[in-house]
């Protein structure tokens, strides 16, 4: 197998849409990427690094080393903060060039997968207008990031299966005994026999390079997040049906492993002996509400149809959107279990198309990873958009593969389906580019920038301590780190606390000694359990501000 590159043309227009999606995302956020509390927890982590005392939760008082999210959007911003950039524009500047540089490494997966310029450059222009996948790098989260390490591992494993074919791993025939040589033949062995074998060991060198790297990148993206082992697990899975012998499966698993284990071993053991904790969860049941799945079937409903009109008339029709849904996935486990179950039971057969078989394989292997850590690790993840995004890409993959299949059959259908999809993508793209220019999202918006209540406390004598229910806006505005309330329900675990009295006994002690202040943000808007706790808080307290629904307590003047 010969391993073709795309022409200089294709590599150019690749490029300018590139820059056309570093330009567009500068462009929607004027005042910046979006923001939440993870955002300015990675934030946070990057300035805590820049300063010196490592990768900390410099958000809050207590100011613990990080575990629960891994360092790698965190380490990024600090190494653009070192050019004196503070990571709070940097997160705009690296999800700008991140968006960019996925456009690019999508339309080398479309070329690489179908061998099709048109499909390369469609793949690319159908991520660049995706308004669910421009918003996911509008915010100051690491899934762009994460995204980018996966779809460079992806290539870097197709790679590698392209030079090991092209290599010594070929299938070999039996040996049979060599002809008689005559006078004008040429000798079989010699030079000529040294020269293949040569040519082939360095192939199988070059083949193990990019195993390794696709373990490093794999190795990366779950230093970026904890969900890059849904990747590492696509790929193990992916070198056992693929491979044609049991020694190349172990092998080349081996070889894998060899280069993923020992950072994410390092991170685990440092945060053992910092913290007593490998990566700050506990396992803990916790099943999956019904309130979350309706979160997820939203923002996937969202996604198959951009169309928000469209999509509020049609949500209507019972269960139509689930029935898609399942259709769907259904239609893709079907294709992915037919082409692994013939690769793996008949290894003479072909081998699958690389590329579209490992996101076809991902895009089950992340959902899993995802409801299991739902289910036993952490309560608080939700089926939100930024979390459904890598299953968006490898969708989009995958649509663009099977447009290419399409197009061989059948032109007429293939270009009438590819104008509604484009166009469908384009209406939507422009409404989310006019939605998010309008002023910053999250925490980075109008409300927090303009709160008075955050005036007020930026006010309060030096050293005050500020207990909130919004302690990451706390920092981020008044550059001083939160106290957390004590509450009856841990987010992550989903279990009760048992100390809840004691902690508000303790919290009201300390604001009545004058040294601390007690703001909670969107009073009236939390459900009434919530208010219910907040008024206990504040019972005994002085109210010293109130407005726009904040409210700020402290010592009685």
């Amino acid at each position: 197998m010969t391993v073709r590159h795309p022409p200089l043309a294709s590599i150019l227009t690749l490029s300018l849409l590139a820059l056309s999606g570093t330009f567009l995302t500068l462009y929607a956020t004027p005042q910046g990427m979006g923001l939440s509390d993870d955002s300015i927890a990675y934030i946070a982590g990057a300035r805590s690094i820049l300063n010196g005392d490592g990768y900390r939760e410099a958000w809050l008082a207590s100011n613990q080393p990080v575990t629960h999210f891994p360092p790698g959007f965190s380490s990024i911003l600090a190494l653009v903060g070192l050019s004196g950039l503070d990571p709070l524009r940097g997160t705009r500047l690296v999800n700008s060039l991140l968006f960019g540089a996925n456009i690019l490494l999508l339309g080398l997966i479309g070329w690489r997968m179908t061998r099709s310029q048109p499909a390369g450059l469609a793949l690319a222009i159908l991520f660049l207008i995706n308004g669910s996948l421009f918003r996911v790098h509008a915010v100051a989260m690491s899934e762009p990031l994460y995204i980018f390490f996966t779809l460079t591992a992806f290539l870097a494993f197709s790679q590698y299966f392209a030079t090991a074919q092209a290599g010594g791993w070929k299938p070999r025939l039996p040996q049979q005994s060599p002809p008689s040589r005559t006078e004008n033949q040429p000798p079989q062995g010699g030079f000529a026999a040294v020269a293949r074998d040569f040519q082939s060991g360095a192939e199988e060198k070059t083949a193990a390079k990019f195993l390794l790297l696709a373990s490093a990148l794999a190795a990366c993206a779950y230093l970026t997040r904890y969900a890059g082992l849904a990747l590492v697990a696509t790929l193990l899975v992916s070198l056992f049906i693929l491979h044609d012998t049991w020694k190349k499966r172990l092998t080349s698993a081996g070889a894998f492993l060899a280069g993923f284990i020992p950072p994410a071993l390092a991170w685990s053991a440092r945060n053992r002996l910092l913290t007593d904790n490998a990566t700050n969860r506990t396992l803990v049941f916790h099943p999956v509400t019904a309130e979350n799945i309706q979160l997820g079937i939203s923002n996937l409903a969202a996604f198959m149809l951009p169309v928000e009109e469209w999509r509020r008339t049609l949500i209507k029709i019972p269960n139509l959107f689930p029935v898609l849904i399942v259709i769907l996935l259904s239609s893709l486990l079907i294709w992915v279990v037919a082409k692994a179950s013939k690769k793996f039971f008949n290894p003479a057969s072909e081998t699958p198309e690389i590329l579209s078989f490992v996101n076809a394989l991902y895009v089950f292997a992340y959902l899993a990873s995802i409801l299991a850590s739902m289910t036993l690790f952490d309560a608080s993840t939700k089926f939100q958009l930024r979390i459904l995004a890598p299953v968006y890409v490898s969708l989009l993959v995958m649509l663009a593969y099977l447009g290419w299949q399409l197009w061989q059959k059948q032109k007429p259908i293939s270009i009438l389906l590819s104008l509604i999809i484009f166009s469908l993508s384009i209406y939507n793209f422009a409404s989310t580019l006019a939605q998010l220019r309008k002023g910053g999202q999250g925490y980075a918006s109008f409300q927090w920038f303009d709160s008075e209540a955050m005036d007020f406390l930026s006010r309060l004598p030096e050293g005050t301590r500020i207990y909130s229910n919004e302690t990451a806006p706390v920092y981020l505005y008044t550059n001083r780190p939160g106290y957390v309330l004590p509450d009856l329900v841990d987010p992550v675990t989903g279990l009760p606390r048992g100390n809840t009295d004691e902690g508000i006994a303790a919290l009201q002690s300390d604001v009545l000694s004058g040294e601390a202040a007690l703001a909670l943000f969107d009073f009236g808007s939390r459900d009434e359990d919530v208010q219910s706790v907040y008024r206990n808080l504040a019972d005994g307290l002085y109210l010293a501000f109130d407005g726009q629904g904040d409210k700020i307590y402290t010592a009685h003047p």
